[in-house]
């Protein structure tokens, strides 16, 4: 697809690649936000369409367990249909809110990879029906693993999502902390380390081997830690992708920034930070961290505001009743909100805002 604007709703196939190279070519980049209930997804929504911004919607495998209820009793199913679940309430709302959105799976290790391929079947029964998968992307997290193996199975996987119009997301190197039980510790150290800063030659290996196979983007490290540390704990170091990018373009004679690059662990990083790192070709941002704290405080503020309401249903000192306080829309609207404000924080700093392409 050649034009510049799309139609709003959840976006696949060629329709992803063009918001994908409207990002890279107008140095934005688009938060990537963890929802695990229909609040967090009506208020990533309602931001996005406030914000005239367009957004990704993700899940992790715990965040589609939730959202399909903790109460099946086959957690592999349960994470599959939790997350369809998800896409579906996606699909009806989207269009709605005048926005383009990503449909995204986040961060599933090998013992996840049966999970990816769940939602896999189920866009491909989606595809036969519609002409469209369930997802736009999925990601598989492989860090752990030896790089060979890493990109074999991730050559494996994309092969039966290209049909489809599907992009994975891949990783190079490890984000440090924890991300929903998959995660690392690891101490901060020199920039050859090869877990914590991905190599260049890494990246190029990635890129040898997948390009000819189907859309791929790369979560390369650098430094990134997912959670919020005290000031200097966490050493970004951008430069990471500057190199890859450059090792990329000189091997295949391309033109700049030719990798579609993601940033973890992007919770409490400084706005100028993000901005270089946008800079090297960086199109997705994970926030979930930060939303999470932001939800939770606006919570928190409603209950310290009305502490009362939340221990009675009717006072017992003056016979108030408080169920308009403790009715669940009264404090979870204020948790929307609260992931509402944050998040449009994020796309200022990523510079999104007002930059949707749906029309």
């Amino acid at each position: 697809m050649t034009t510049n604007t799309l139609k709003p709703g959840v976006v696949t196939g060629a329709d992803y690649q063009t918001l994908v190279d409207a990002c890279k070519r107008g140095g934005y980049a688009l938060p990537a936000v963890n929802v695990v209930g229909t609040n967090t997804v009506n208020a990533v929504l309602e931001c996005a369409a406030k914000a005239k911004s367009d957004v990704i919607i993700q899940l992790s495998n715990g965040g589609a367990r939730f959202y399909g209820g903790e109460g099946v009793p086959d957690a592999h199913r349960g994470r599959v249909l939790g997350a369809v679940a998800a896409a579906q309430h996606v699909h009806l709302l989207a269009q709605e809110y005048g926005v383009c959105v990503v449909l995204h799976t986040d961060h599933a290790n090998k013992k996840l990879v049966p999970w990816v391929e769940g939602l896999l079947e189920k866009s491909e029964e989606h595809f036969k029906a519609t002409g469209r998968p369930l997802f736009s992307s999925h990601m598989l997290d492989l860090s752990e693993e030896p790089i060979e193996e890493n990109l074999e199975i991730c050559a494996r996987v994309l092969k039966r999502m290209a049909p489809l119009g599907m992009s994975l997301e891949i990783e190079l190197g490890v984000t440090g902390g924890e991300e929903d039980g998959i995660g690392h510790e690891l101490e901060h150290g020199d920039i050859g380390n090869p877990k914590l800063y991905t190599q260049p030659e890494d990246v190029l290996k990635a890129y040898d081997l997948l390009s000819p196979i189907g859309h791929f983007s790369v979560a390369a490290s650098f430094g990134n830690v997912h959670g919020v540390y005290a000031p200097g704990n966490v050493k970004l170091r951008p430069v990471i992708l500057k190199n890859s990018q450059e090792l990329v373009t000189k091997t295949h004679k391309l033109g700049s920034n030719p990798l579609n690059l993601v940033f973890h662990g992007g919770s409490g990083t400084s706005a100028d930070l993000i901005r270089e790192a946008v800079g090297y070709g960086v199109f997705k941002m994970n926030i979930d961290t930060d939303l999470q704290f932001a939800f939770a405080h606006a919570v928190a503020a409603e209950v310290d505001a009305n502490p009362r309401a939340f221990k009675y249903q009717v006072d017992p000192d003056n016979d108030k009743p408080y169920k308009k306080l403790y009715d669940p829309r009264k404090w979870l609207r204020a948790g929307e909100q609260g992931v509402i404000a944050r998040l449009t924080e994020a796309m200022a700093d990523l510079g999104s805002t007002g930059k949707s392409i749906a029309v």
